[in-house]
């Protein structure tokens, strides 16, 4: 494949995903991002659902994160996504051991977030993902040198219901606590995707940030700076 009818191959980005219905929206994201870009990606639901069902990331999950990583760098990949926050701590340890560009595709959220509020709420609809999510906004403001307070809040119904195909119930679950966590923070981080659906058809009390759009925004922007992008 070639870009713009010359002869330099186009660049190759792979998303790994551990929700396969997120597969459509992310590659349109990029595709608006960087044209001209080929798009492939991975989907292996059983990464996230082995992390609820253990309460955390373990080894056997690591491992296989890795072995698609690797399989998608084999495949010509210039640059890996990892979709799934839950999965970011070790993302973020095996970026620092892979020649491919890895990514977790919330750092930008969380960039934003600290850099535009001081007073910062996160809503999570799973534990394996709230901790990890907190870490990544306490490491940014440590490393922006930005004095942040972090409040977090478990929707721990929610995702159950949004499991067995109730979203209604796991939307108003969402909006519940939105709105009380609004009382006590300046600006709201939604831990997962998947929550932003609740928020779309109201007036929120306070604004809130999710990671796809800043996520790719951020990545985009990387990946132009250091010249990997065909552009």
């Amino acid at each position: 494949m070639t870009v713009d009818g010359s002869l330099q191959p186009a660049r190759k980005l792979t998303f790994i995903h551990t929700v396969a219905t997120l597969e459509p929206m992310f590659a349109r994201l990029a595709e608006e991002r960087l044209p001209g870009w080929e798009i492939a990606s991975i989907a292996d639901e059983s990464l996230l659902a082995r992390t609820i069902e253990n309460g955390k990331v373990v080894q056997e999950t690591a491992e296989a994160l890795a072995a698609h990583v690797q399989s998608a760098a084999d495949a010509g990949s210039d640059a890996i996504v990892v979709t799934c926050s839950t999965l970011g701590d070790v993302v973020d340890t095996l970026s620092a051991r892979t020649a491919t560009p890895l990514y977790r595709i919330d750092r930008g959220m969380a960039e934003k977030a600290v850099l535009h509020a001081s007073n910062i709420g996160i809503l999570a609809t799973l534990p394996t993902t709230l901790d990890p999510t907190t870490r990544l906004l306490q490491q940014t403001a440590d490393r922006l040198g930005r004095r942040c307070k972090f409040v977090a809040c478990l929707c721990s119904d929610a995702f159950s219901h949004l499991k067995s195909g109730d979203t209604q119930t796991h939307d108003a679950l969402i909006r519940s606590d939105y709105e009380i966590l609004s009382e006590s923070v300046d600006l709201i981080v939604l831990a997962q995707a998947s929550m932003a659906r609740a928020l779309q058809s109201v007036s929120p009390p306070r604004p809130y940030l999710t990671s796809p759009e800043l996520g790719m925004d951020y990545i985009a922007d990387l990946l132009r700076l250091t010249r990997v992008s065909p552009d």
